[in-house]
């Protein structure tokens, strides 16, 4: 088990997800569902919806008017890499690219950035192994 995913999923409070469906078969709606009832505070990042799960939804980043920790990203790999760099200027703390997606312009961006950065691991399934 990645340790700094581990201490991510202790130390984080607030999490932008981008990528999110609004479809309740999604892994990121699941994922989301779980994470909120886990006690965290999320912001949806998908420029197709007004709201999911009664939350309101954001077109990108830089829309979400309060900071956030972690930017977990449901995205493919190769779109990530704007993600990266939208989420190193609005100041996260770290990165998380969901399961089965890696990138290494993502890793070296958020490295030269010192972000801390994980890639395919799930945050759902690494909270409940806590």
């Amino acid at each position: 088990m990645n340790t700094t995913a581990q201490k991510l999923m202790q130390d984080t409070k607030t999490i932008a997800l981008v990528g999110i469906s609004n479809k309740p078969d999604r892994a990121s709606n699941r994922v989301a569902v779980y994470l909120i009832n886990a006690g965290y505070k999320l912001y949806f990042v998908n420029p197709q919806y007004e709201e999911v799960l009664g939350q309101p939804c954001y077109a990108s980043l830089s829309d979400i008017p309060d900071p956030v920790e972690m930017v977990d990203i449901f995205r493919k790999a190769e779109d990530c890499l704007p993600v990266v760099e939208e989420a190193v200027k609005i100041g996260a703390k770290s990165i998380w690219l969901q399961l089965g997606i890696s990138n290494p312009d993502c890793k070296a961006l958020a490295e030269k950035h010192g972000i801390a950065y994980v890639e395919d691991e799930c945050t759902k399934i690494v909270h409940s192994n806590l």
